[in-house]
């Protein structure tokens, strides 16, 4: 069976989740990651990958980290004026907002419109971003195996009905040659074959892989008609806390899953940390506290180092 795809999130979501990043692409050990183009930090952080892409082994595979909850709006107020807080262009909607918009029928076409412009906007910045890595790699002779337009989002909100039909609304506009886009569809009945592992996943995760699971066959049926290779994601049970150990444990059961569903398997980390001087109103609070900065991260970022496929 081909090797996993071992993918992390977030780079540009911080500087100093960046640098950890890149710390794990020096060793060889991202097949891919995706890249958050709506932070103050962007072209900050983008510089330092592009210093780093000649003494890279390969170029991990780059996805556009599409964000509707965190950050600042690039389309802006006037063109987005219900995604942002009031008076600012700082994301205000979250992820509840979005979902609620997918069943007022009203309120959907409007947000739908407004998501459109944003996600245009959102990966038209990260693919002259992408395309300038790709061109430093040739330049470099460092390998990459990158083609077309690669997306993903923060939260897996582009699974949400109101912004999945956004994105392919954008897609089809702008012209873009997709080659990938996640389906965050996790196997549920690997994490209860084993009991004594049950009180180390957070409730509130099975409650998301429930929920993503409802949304996965549309991606499904995407990839079907468009000849993009169908996936599982192992990361959502898991999330903030893919340690050694545990993968070990499951990653035989996992693969062997997606061998019989002839499916890709992409296992998703989180390796970067956050300083808490990082934490600025581009960031909700609760998620800093709970997730971006807890030395779980760091736990992820050593299985990444050490875990061997």
């Amino acid at each position: 069976m081909n090797k996993p795809d071992i993918h992390a999130d977030d780079y540009a979501l911080t500087i100093n989740t960046s640098n950890d990043m890149l710390e794990c692409m020096r060793a060889g050990k991202l097949d891919s990651i995706s890249i958050v183009t709506n932070m103050s930090c962007f072209e900050e952080c983008m510089e330092l990958f592009y210093e780093e892409i000649p003494k890279l082994p390969f170029l991990p595979l780059i996805s556009v980290h599409l964000d509707f909850v965190e950050g600042r709006s690039l389309a802006g107020r006037e063109k987005a004026p219900d995604l942002v807080k009031d008076g600012s262009d700082l994301m205000g909607l979250g992820w509840g907002g979005l979902f609620t918009a997918s069943y007022q029928p009203g309120k959907r076409r409007r947000i739908k419109a407004q998501l459109t412009s944003e996600i245009k906007a959102q990966l038209d910045r990260g693919n002259e971003a992408i395309k300038r890595c790709m061109e430093i790699a040739g330049a470099a002779g460092v390998p990459c195996a990158q083609k077309g337009m690669r997306i993903d989002s923060h939260q897996h909100a582009h699974m949400i009905p109101v912004v999945w039909g956004a994105l392919l609304l954008a897609v089809r506009e702008e012209g873009y040659k997709v080659e990938y886009i996640r389906n965050s569809k996790e196997v549920l009945g690997v994490f209860l074959t084993d009991v004594s592992l049950y009180r180390t996943y957070r409730p509130v995760n099975f409650i998301k892989n429930r929920l993503l699971s409802l949304y996965s066959h549309r991606v499904d049926r995407y990839c079907k008609a468009n000849g993009l290779q169908p996936m599982y994601l192992w990361g959502l049970v898991m999330s903030g806390r893919m340690d050694k150990t545990r993968i070990e444990r499951l990653y035989p059961k996992m693969r062997a899953k997606a061998r019989r569903d002839n499916r890709k398997l992409e296992i998703l980390f989180h390796p970067g940390l956050m300083l808490a001087e990082e934490v600025t109103d581009e960031v909700a609070k609760e998620a800093a506290a709970d997730f971006y900065r807890r030395g779980d991260r760091h736990v992820e970022k050593a299985a990444v180092l050490s875990v061997e496929w």
